[in-house]
């Protein structure tokens, strides 16, 4: 049985916007500005904190590995 079509959405999807500005001295300069969709800004939300979860794990393991060597 062949899958039913998926409906497209009737609606252009919705961006936000953001824009940052630094300024080393007189010479350096940086400037950033990113426009993203809720669902993009849900998915950046999930890769962070699955790259935090990780590195929590590799601390922790980290030093139980150093007190089972000093013990």
């Amino acid at each position: 049985m062949p899958n039913p079509p998926v409906p497209t959405p009737t609606h252009p999807p919705v961006y936000h916007r953001a824009k940052a500005a630094l300024v080393f001295g007189r010479r350096a300069r940086m400037s950033a500005s990113v426009r993203v969709t809720s669902t993009g800004i849900v998915s950046i939300a999930v890769l962070v904190s699955s790259i935090l979860l990780s590195t929590a794990v590799l601390v922790h393991t980290a030093k139980g590995a150093r007190r089972s060597r000093a013990g």
